[in-house]
This record gives C-alpha cells, sequence and structure tokens, in this order.
C-alpha cells in the first residue's frame, strides 16, 4: 500500500550523533527522557577478575543515540541529496527497530525496544507535504478497518499530543475492549522545523533558495497489541481472515492408519481447492496428539475456520466446519466445501469488524457536564465532549482524571457544533473524543 502511493524502502543507521539532536530543540526535548545512549565502543577484563567492564579509554568521542526515531540521521542525509526543485519529492520508508527507555513496559505496547516502519518525505510546498500526511493516514485508517477489522477514528491531536516538532499531526483512534484508546497510528507534517535545522534548501523553478516541507509517519508492533485487545475473547486469539497467517486449518480424526490415509488423502484435494483461491491452508497431520488438543490448540491462536474429518464423515462425504469469532459449527458436504469456506471467511472478517464497531458505537457518547464527566471518564469508553482549544484546560482535565484527548475528529462521529467547554465553561466550536488511553 505504501509503494503505491510511490514511497521506495530504504534504511538509514541505528546509532545517530548526539550533535544532530540538538539541532532541533523541540524534537530533543520531546526525546530526551526515553533515548538510550552508547559512551564507549569497548569492554575489557575487570582487574579484579569480576567479569568484564567499560573500557574506561574507550570513550567515545561523540555520544551515539540509539535512534527512538530517525529524523534527525534523514534530514541529515537528505540535506547532501536535495539540491533542486527536481530532487522533489522524496518519498522513503523504512522498516526498522528503535529504542525508547520506557520506564513501565506493556508487551507490544510499550517495550524498550520495537520493530516500526517509519516514513519520511520531503516535498517542495507546504501543501503537498500536508496532503502527504493526509494520504498516509488514509492508508493506515484503510488498512486498519479492511484488514485488521479494527474501526478507527481519524483526526488530529491537540498541541499537547502532538509529536515532537510536528505542526500538525493526524492519528487512527481505536477502542479496545476495556474501554481504553490506543493510539494505532500516526501522520505528522512536520512544516519546516527539520529542514531549517539541518538546512536543507533547494532551488526553485525561479532560482530562490528555499526550504524544504517535511512529513513522517509510523506504525508499529502496537498494532498486534490492537488486535489481540480489540478481538480475542477468553479462548484466545480471533484473527480477522485477511491478516490471518493461517485462514483454515484441517484436523483429522482416525482410528487406524487406514483410515488416516484416506481422511488426509480427501484433505490434501480440498486443500488444492482453496489454495488455487488464495487461501493459506495447515493440514495437522501430527500424529502424537489427540484431535481434541488440536482443537484448543489452533483455537487459542485464532485460526479463523477449521475443518476436521474423520472415516465416518468421509464415508456419509461431509465435513465439519468451525468458525472461530462465533465458535458455531455446521457439518456440510464436501461437494463444494472450497466454494463455502472461501464466502465464510468473507463473512467472518465482516462480523469481526461489525462487531468491534457495534461495541465501539455502544460506548461512545456525549457529555456536557464535568461532574458527570469524571464519574463516566472511569467506566471507559469514548467522550465527545466541548474544549475551548487551549492546552491549559487539556492539561487540566489531564491531572484530574488522566483523560486526554485523544482526538479532534475528522471522520466517523460528527462533532462541529457549538458549546461550552466541559471543564473552562468557555465557549467552543466543536466536541472532541476524550479517553482514558495505553
Amino acid at each position: 500500500m505504501f509503494k503505491e502511493t510511490g514511497v521506495q524502502n530504504a534504511y538509514f543507521p541505528l546509532f545517530i550523533p548526539k550533535s544532530f539532536f540538538s539541532r532541533e530543540a523541540e524534537h530533543v526535548a520531546g526525546f530526551a527522557k526515553e533515548c538510550a545512549v552508547v559512551t564507549h565502543h569497548r569492554l575489557m577484563n575487570d582487574p579484579d577478575g569480576k567479569g568484564v567492564v567499560v573500557d574506561p579509554e574507550a570513550r567515545l568521542e561523540e555520544e551515539l543515540i540509539v535512534r527512538p526515531t530517525s529524523e534527525t540521521i534523514i534530514w541529515s542525509v537528505y540535506k547532501n541529496w536535495i539540491k533542486s526543485w527536481r530532487d522533489l519529492p522524496i518519498l522513503c520508508n523504512q522498516w526498522c527497530n528503535v529504542v525508547r527507555w520506557e520506564m513501565r513496559t506493556r508487551p507490544f505496547l510499550r517495550t524498550a525496544e520495537f520493530l516500526w516502519q517509519e516514513g519520511h518525505t520531503a516535498h517542495a510546498t507546504a501543501e503537498e507535504a500536508q496532503a502527504k500526511a493526509e494520504e498516509m493516514v488514509g492508508v493506515y485508517a484503510k488498512f486498519a478497518r479492511e484488514t485488521m477489522a479494527l474501526p478507527v477514528i481519524v483526526g488530529h491531536k491537540s498541541p499537547n499530543e502532538r509529536f515532537a516538532g510536528a505542526l500538525d499531526t493526524l492519528t487512527i483512534e481505536a477502542m479496545m475492549q476495556d474501554g481504553k484508546a490506543l493510539q494505532a497510528g500516526t501522520s505528522h507534517f512536520l512544516g519546516q522545523n527539520f529542514a531549517k535545522s539541518f538546512d536543507v534548501q533547494f532551488a526553485g523553478k525561479d532560482g530562490s533558495l528555499e526550504y524544504v516541507w517535511a512529513t513522517s509517519w509510523g506504525v508499529s508492533t502496537r498494532l498486534m497489541g490492537a488486535l489481540i485487545m480489540a478481538h480475542s475473547d477468553d479462548n484466545g486469539l480471533v484473527l480477522p481472515p485477511a491478516l490471518a497467517p493461517i485462514q483454515v486449518v484441517m484436523v483429522p480424526i482416525y482410528r487406524t492408519d487406514e483410515e488416516r490415509e484416506a481422511v488426509l488423502a480427501e484433505f490434501e484435494k480440498i486443500k488444492s481447492e482453496l489454495s488455487s483461491k488464495g487461501i493459506s491452508v495447515k493440514i495437522d497431520a501430527r500424529d502424537t496428539l489427540r484431535p481434541g488438543f488440536k482443537f484448543a490448540e489452533w483455537e487459542v491462536k485464532g485460526v479463523p475456520v477449521r475443518l476436521a474429518m474423520g472415516a465416518r464423515d468421509l464415508a456419509s462425504g461431509t465435513v465439519e466446519v468451525a468458525r472461530r469469532d462465533t465458535l458455531g459449527k455446521e457439518t456440510l458436504s464436501i461437494e463444494g466445501i472450497a466454494d463455502h469456506v472461501e464466502g465464510l471467511l468473507k463473512d467472518i472478517q465482516k462480523n469481526i469488524y461489525e462487531k468491534a464497531l457495534a461495541f465501539r458505537t455502544a460506548n461512545i457518547r456525549k457529555c456536557d457536564d464535568w461532574n458527570e464527566f469524571q464519574t463516566e471518564i472511569q467506566k471507559g469508553g469514548f467522550l465527545l465532549c466541548h474544549w475551548d482549544g487551549t492546552p491549559e484546560t487539556e492539561q487540566a482535565i489531564k491531572d484530574a482524571t488522566k483523560a486526554t484527548i485523544r482526538c479532534i475528529p475528522v471522520d466517523s462521529v460528527v462533532c462541529e457544533e457549538e458549546g461550552k467547554d466541559i471543564f473552562s465553561g468557555k465557549p467552543s466550536h466543536r466536541r472532541v473524543v476524550f479517553a482514558i488511553a495505553y
């Protein structure tokens, strides 16, 4: 999807000179407390025989930052790449790991090291850069909704919640089953901040020198946390078929080697039909585990469809079909089973999305009273409230309730209306989404 927008993959260094971070004050302020710093380049044997220690004579002339994000290193490179308007736009993305020294870690959501993709683009005009930032958040929203079956709200971040150094941050916000919000992806209009910090200018068509306009955008392994928390149940994972690495698992049931071979032969025929339709299939032919154990294992792993067949099924020309999303089962004719499964996968994908959407809809409500807000926000869900647009009010609400403005919506919910701020009572022109977030 990235490549369809003209983006190319690239790769930039993991270690970034400390001096690079000092060039963009707001950016470094946003990440200073999260940076891991390399100070020495060598270890040595402890003179006291207690293992190894840092060699005091191996201190680096300039300390290196393990990348928390790559704007600084990338813009130092872009300075060499960009000379003229003919060199623009540059549309790069890299898949990599980053390190942010989290004080409290949570698997998938907040970890010291995590995997992500980060896109970085350079443009000749502000309008082109802003359009790119909006295009990429649209890519994220489409992927979340159509592939992850995750209903998200697209909106702008408030100034307090923007990415460090950005003029505007667009976000996709999702609701988890406990009612908390999860920021699932962001896209930033960086203006000319980084271009000015790294002196990245280009000669325009009229020969004048101008600073480049920039965007950056990213999603991370946090999406895995979103997938788990949005869809799973007490029996384990529930994976949308569009994302599941195994869409159909087949479990043979047999008592003798002869029955085993006969059932497996039929499964191979069905697998061939399903594979020709682009459906990923696994036949669980392990003969050291009982069928019931296999059923439970694949249920925990969230495989969307399970087929089970024994000698009696084979004799009657039927197969048991189980769907993971509803845990429903039915016995169907083997004839035409591939077409049925193809349709079933589409139905499961739709059902998982609609279930998550119905949950979100049931847990979004308007609130216009501060006392009510303090009670309702603790129940979870999204509260649509008026905000006077000031960071002071936003911070006061956060201090009092831990709730933050998740976004100023641009789709999914209608928020443009006159009113009074939930906290300050000052005039407001729109409602925003408040929630307690991961």
